[in-house]
């Protein structure tokens, strides 16, 4: 048997977590393998958006963001690249293709399959599915996109930053962590090394837990130690012993009130806080993305973490799930599901359950209402009767399918079962039922896709470079280009999460949302000029907001 490549145990085990990890998320991430390729030589799809308004900031998104890789350590591989580029064919605007690959009312498509079984339309008949297809405009969006206010040339990361992470805020937690350090040793008998902290040192103590999503490492206590994580240019700052205590006492919430029954009350106002600057900083382009982000799931951190913290990241009782803006990235609104309990009541046997994923996307598309917004979902949200409800409320949908795990009632079975009649790729059936269209495409396997957002005589193209163009519909075509743009994202920005672990619930949540103000801000920043004058990359981005939270004097950029 041929020896597995370098790396020893440590690189082999990181891969094989990191596999698990993407392999819990397929339903959102259409790569090559979803879609019936793999190797090297595949392409992917291109990085761009059906809709005007986000095409050419996609487009520029991408530009940039191969400028400020090259050439930097963990820049992405050349088969990331490839994906990135766009075809000559690509390049056509949706209308163009609209124009070129018109198809009629409910004809079938060149070279697919055959009308259906008399029994199988009486059928779909009976629900209201049918086969003749009309056409339904594209939902109308007026409202612009982007950020909501001009940065100028000389605003910094802390100045971005502190659009979500205002000083109010910051001075919040200064006064909370005090009183629960005085209710602690009240308590549990006084403390003589304490003293309270203050706004400068709870900013420095931010630096600290920041710095670890730049370089990653087994505790961020490894700063003040001597070994290869150590980090002697910010460790003069605050000494290692009064960095343990704010960490012993850190609160966002120190009192429960009476009336709270919510398992987040300790950190549910910073949330909020969060949400408000999500809001008034940045206006979403039309078309968005409901998904579990990739969290802690950068193969060197877990190459070389310990099995005390692997033991940590299987004890997380709670799921994150995000609305992303899917030309730009920005998350715009943050949903924090608690694990109930353990045994069958627990987070795990939910998963799969189409109520609590309705009410996930419930909670996250409340402020959504009445825009026309074109929301894409997986299959564990996906279903026929949230995307009804969401259309009264003006919200347009496009969610992938799955027989397994999304809620099918009322859909027409004879569409859920795959035909015994050999396909080729690129051939579909698509029944429709008032705006709703339900489409089976075929791509080396059955995909099914629930939309009302795009006509279902309207004909698309999945362009792959072994293979060339396949034919879908222009629904298939869409949701592959924006999904794919959060697959480079969660590529991207996954690993500059902060990697510190607590034991506590709402401390995990605090840090992971800190993350996500992070990346926010800096997407904020590249679309400022401010980018045009001092250009960071991320990671430089993050190393300059630590270096302002600690006070630090330098001005110039880190390579």
């Amino acid at each position: 048997m041929m020896a597995e490549g370098g790396g020893g145990p440590a690189r082999r085990k990181a891969l094989s977590l990191l596999e698990a990890a993407r392999s819990r998320y397929e339903s959102l991430q259409i790569s090559d393998d979803v879609f019936g390729e793999s190797g090297q030589d595949s392409s992917g799809n291109p990085f761009y958006s059906t809709s005007a308004d986000s095409r050419s900031a996609a487009s520029s998104q991408d530009e940039e963001d191969d400028e400020e890789d090259e050439g930097r350590p963990g820049a992405p591989s050349p088969r990331g690249r490839a994906a990135r580029r766009r075809s000559p064919r690509a390049a056509a605007t949706p209308a163009e293709r609209r124009r070129q690959r018109q198809v009629c009312g409910g004809s079938a498509v060149p070279g697919g399959p055959g009308p259906m079984e008399e029994e199988e339309e009486e059928e779909a008949e009976k629900g209201g599915w049918t086969r003749s297809l009309r056409d339904v405009p594209p939902p109308p969006f007026k409202d612009g996109s982007g950020p909501t206010r001009k940065m100028p040339l000389t605003a910094s990361a802390m100045d971005f930053f502190q659009l979500f992470v205002p000083d109010n805020v910051l001075k919040n937690m200064v006064v909370q962590t005090n009183m629960y350090a005085k209710k602690y040793q009240e308590r549990f008998g006084s403390d003589d090394a304490w003293i309270d902290v203050t706004l400068t040192e709870m900013k420095a103590f931010l630096g600290y837990m920041i710095s670890t999503s730049i370089h990653h490492c087994e505790s961020v206590l490894s700063i003040w130690s001597s070994g290869f994580y150590s980090n002697k240019s910010i460790a003069l700052i605050m000494t290692q012993s009064r960095f343990e205590k704010i960490l012993k006492y850190f609160h966002i919430v120190a009192f429960r009130s009476s009336q709270t029954t919510h398992g987040l009350y300790k950190i549910q106002p910073f949330l909020d806080s969060l949400q408000n600057g999500f809001d008034s900083a940045f206006r979403p382009s039309q078309a968005q993305v409901l998904h579990e982000p990739l969290i802690d799931e950068d193969p060197v951190f877990i190459a070389t973490c310990t099995e005390r913290e692997l033991r940590k990241r299987k004890k997380r009782k709670f799921s994150l799930w995000v609305r992303q803006c899917s030309s730009t990235g920005f998350i715009c609104q943050i949903y924090v599901h608690l694990k109930e309990g353990s045994g069958t009541d627990g987070l795990d046997a939910l998963k799969n359950k189409p109520q609590l994923h309705s009410m996930v996307a419930k909670s996250l598309c409340q402020n959504a209402s009445g825009k026309n917004y074109i929301i894409f979902t997986g299959p564990s949200i996906t279903s026929l009767n949230l995307f009804e409800e969401f259309e009264k409320q003006e919200i347009y949908c496009c969610g992938l399918l799955s027989t397994r795990k999304s809620d099918c009632t009322g859909l027409p079975p004879s569409m859920l079962n795959n035909s015994e009649t050999p396909q080729s790729r690129g051939q579909y059936r698509i029944r429709m039922k008032g705006n709703m269209s339900l489409i089976c495409w075929y791509n080396k396997g059955h995909f099914r896709f629930l939309t009302n957002a795009y006509s279902p005589v309207q004909q698309g193209v999945i362009i792959k470079r072994k293979s060339g163009e396949i034919p879908c519909p222009l629904a298939v075509e869409a949701f592959a280009a924006h999904l794919s743009y959060i697959c480079k994202y969660d590529d991207k920005y996954s690993k500059y999460f902060i990697s510190h672990k607590p034991n506590k619930t709402w401390q995990q949540v605090f840090w992971f949302a800190i993350s996500i103000a992070i990346n926010n801000a800096y997407i904020l920043y590249k679309m400022s000029e401010a980018y045009h004058v001092t250009r960071y990359s991320r990671a430089q981005f993050g190393e300059r907001l630590v270096k302002e939270l600690l006070g630090l004097e330098d001005t110039s950029p880190s390579h």
